[in-house]
């Protein structure tokens, strides 16, 4: 780097899965001396969020500064989005100010962007000692090992299990406390390999000149984290430490920012510490700031597609409430994840579950939602007791409910589209009449509510030309249970074959429909059209909301189809986890320690991704 340069050098240093479990967060079982050097050096942000909480739609808007959810598929966990052209990724922006940058090694970007071509070197071996002579450079390093597969082999902890929290929502069990403290050798972990960047900083004379950032890509690994919209999921480290030279850009080292702050801003960041112009495209603004309006800055967050399991949830909030709207409420927090259930906490809680031992705090994991979730935070930091509905919160939550619903809006929430619908993708889902979404929200926002009122909205809406409209009608009156039973002459017609009249053609409409025929009225007509749309001649999207659907129903009205599910155990990654479970429940073997998680299925999806020359696959972990 030149010395007249006025720009500084960036590291950004990302713990995989990796929750704030610093001493500089307050953690008393942390050792931590590195990352706290860092924060008493630095900015720290108490309250930072991913924009998902899970590693490939989070790092699609790591990457590119957009909201996975305004491009689709990106919001689904491990899908592949086709990013616009003419929005570049911030590596691409900052390459083109001069600068060498290198990704080492993590991509999984969620989408068909070829790392190669947007870092000067993504690799094991990518490093800014490689740069060009006088070159300024960005240089970003992953650290896996704290991932969420870290606790799966249990191992020696150096935190007595016995001295950790544990959550309220969790059961006190020998295996959850394990899972806990034995995570605090990777936390160790991290932070030796963050002294090490920063001895090798000073080594090359550099660390006055370089600004270090560091972030993960989600929230933690422990039961009710990892995937769900509650801040154990979503609440990341976020530490930004600039040298004097570059102090100005920041508040005064030590500053704790109590503001909420969404990780998508990171890559606008960046572009803004290079001395770029931030593309008009990416959604959220730099944190070159020296002053954070607590009461008014917010963080977003959603969920879509889980691996197999299809449950969307969106979430915002301030420093200190969190607002959440779950867009699926008759499905249980709790559906079965193949890869989460290799943790022993997720199998001892279904354990303690399936023996009637948890009181209703700990069992509502494993129940339906709730439409809508209001949390004080401060009060009430393991978000157990749902403040949604008690007037003295009402202005709290009309105000993020009206939050959440504009930055919907504001981004083109892609969300509400079925998974592979031609109207998917930012440009597709932005053509005029293609993707109605205020017309959709005016139906689909009934869904959390689960007010019998809406019946007639509901109902109506299933004669609506937008096949996304009619979905969340039928989406709707699945929701309502029992208190939709009127709605089923109207239902019934949309089953008919092919040229019936009024028979609906979208499998998307016709499963929901299916399903609430088939748990509320005792339908067998419906059960057996909800087997076929779990067949191999369907698309992969119809058959997961298919083994969704057969899954809630009764045993004893599946059973008869046994050998679909059987055949279906046999598909592909996703699919096959979805079947087995359901076969292993139906043929009455299911235990929480079953493993449903089939290696070879992970093995062979990611060998076909080597096989793509525009992609650099990830390891074969779910």
């Amino acid at each position: 780097m030149s010395p007249h340069d006025p720009r500084p050098n960036i590291l950004w240093v990302v713990s995989e899965d990796c929750p704030p479990r610093f001493g500089c967060y307050g953690d008393p079982h942390a050792a931590t001396p590195h990352v706290d050097e860092l924060a008493a050096r630095g900015t720290l942000f108490e309250h930072a969020y991913s924009a998902a909480p899970v590693c490939a739609p989070s790092r699609y808007a790591l990457l590119t500064g957009l909201a996975p959810e305004s491009n689709g598929p990106a919001h689904h966990m491990r899908a592949e989005a086709r990013h616009p052209a003419g929005m570049p990724t911030y590596p691409e922006v900052i390459r083109g100010l001069g600068y060498y940058c290198t990704n080492n090694a993590k991509t999984d970007y969620n989408c068909d962007i070829d790392p190669q071509a947007v870092w000067d070197d993504s690799s094991p071996a990518a490093h800014w000692r490689n740069r060009p002579e006088g070159a300024p450079f960005l240089a970003v390093f992953n650290y896996d090992a704290t991932h969420e597969s870290a606790v799966f082999g249990g191992g020696d902890s150096p935190v007595p299990p016995e001295a950790v929290r544990v959550p309220e929502y969790l059961p006190d069990t020998p295996e959850v406390r394990q899972d806990i403290a034995g995570y605090y050798a990777q936390i160790a972990g991290f932070d030796a390999f963050l002294g090490s960047l920063l001895a090798q900083l000073e080594e090359d004379g550099l660390r006055g000149d370089t600004v270090v950032l560091h972030t993960s890509d989600h929230g933690g690994v422990n039961p009710r984290s990892k995937r769900w919209c509650y801040n154990e999921g979503l609440h990341v480290p976020l530490i930004v430490s600039a040298p004097e030279r570059f102090a100005h850009l920041l508040p005064p080292p030590g500053t704790r920012v109590a503001a909420a702050v969404g990780t998508i801003r990171i890559p606008p960041t960046l572009i803004d510490l290079a001395g770029g112009a931030v593309p008009g495209h990416m959604q959220g603004t730099s944190l070159l700031r020296t002053g954070f309006d607590a009461a008014g800055e917010l963080a977003f967050g959603m969920r879509n597609r889980m691996d197999a399991r299809y449950d969307m949830v969106r979430t915002v909030r301030d420093a200190r409430y969190r607002y959440i709207r779950n867009y699926t409420p008759h499905r249980p927090y709790g559906m079965h994840q193949a890869f989460a259930w290799l943790a022993a906490g997720y199998r001892s809680w279904e354990a303690e579950h399936l023996a009637g031992r948890l009181d209703a705090t700990r069992s509502a994991f494993w129940q339906a939602k709730p439409g809508v979730e209001l949390y004080d935070t401060v009060a009430d930091p393991d978000q157990v007791r749902n403040l949604a509905g008690d007037p003295a919160y009402e202005d709290v939550e009309r105000r993020l409910a009206g939050a959440l619903r504009a930055h919907m809006l504001e981004v083109h929430d892609n969300g509400f589209l079925p998974e592979g619908a031609p109207a998917e993708g930012h440009a597709a889902s932005r053509v005029p009449g293609a993707y109605p979404l205020e017309r959709i929200l005016a139906v689909a926002d009934a869904v959390p509510r689960q007010d019998p009122a809406d019946l007639p909205l509901l109902t109506a809406a299933l004669a609506d030309a937008d096949a996304t409209v009619r979905r969340w009608a039928a989406i709707g009156i699945l929701a309502l249970g029992s208190k939709a039973l009127d709605a089923v002459p109207v239902l019934r017609p949309l089953l008919g074959s092919g040229d019936a009249p009024g028979s609906e053609a979208d499998p998307f409409v016709r499963i929901p429909c299916a399903e609430a025929l088939a748990r509320y009225a005792g339908d067998e007509d419906a059960v057996a059209e909800l087997a076929r749309r779990a067949g191999p001649e369907n698309p992969r999207p119809v058959r997961l909301e298919a083994l969704d659907a057969l899954t809630a129903l009764p045993l004893d009205r599946v059973g008869r189809f046994r050998d679909v599910v059987a055949a279906a155990a046999e598909g592909d990654e996703y699919v096959g986890a979805a079947a087995r479970y359901l076969l292993f429940r139906l043929d009455g073997t299911y235990t929480p320690d079953t493993v449903v998680f089939d290696m070879d299925a992970m093995i062979k999806a990611w060998a076909a991704a080597q096989a793509r020359p525009q992609e650099e696959p990830e390891s074969p972990e779910a």
